[in-house]
């Protein structure tokens, strides 16, 4: 048994680690939604379709009506909590919580939460609520094109 054997392989770092699949995730989420869906096609609406604006034309997320008033929803494969802190309005922000790069798991009464230490954010601005976190969630793109909520 040689010692080279013995050693401790090099440990990753959860920053990267997380950045890694996160982006991972997304690419694959992009590639796989990245063609035309033919069931929303039909009548004409506000001139031009996602595929053709020239933008990285997003991932479906979900539908309006699946986003709580006053709350919101995770989607952890895509690393982006929605919210609609008003009726009709949306918002979006990044699950990694600014602290200890935890992901958020919780959207109740107005507050997003991450269960490592109990920070919260507001669904209005992604704002600290609660610390320990001392600075908001990262905004998120989202288009909300009829009833459809897509990453931008």
């Amino acid at each position: 048994m040689s010692s080279e054997s013995l050693q401790p392989a090099p440990a990753l770092c959860r920053r990267t680690l997380l950045a890694a699949l996160g982006g991972a995730g997304l690419a694959a989420t992009l590639t796989a939604c990245g063609g035309s869906d033919d069931k929303s096609s039909g009548s004409s609406s506000n001139s031009s379709s996602d595929a053709s604006t020239g933008s990285a034309g997003g991932a479906a997320l979900a539908k309006t009506t699946d986003i709580p008033e006053g709350g919101g929803k995770i989607f952890a494969d895509q690393s982006v909590v929605v919210t609609q802190p008003t009726a009709g309005e949306f918002k979006a922000f990044s699950t990694v919580c600014p602290h200890q790069q935890q992901r958020v798991n919780s959207v109740d009464n107005g507050v997003i939460t991450c269960p490592a230490h109990g920070s919260q954010f507001s669904v209005t601005d992604g704002a600290v609520k609660k610390g320990p976190a001392t600075s908001g969630l990262t905004a998120a793109d989202i288009k909300v094109s009829g009833d459809s909520i897509t990453l931008a």
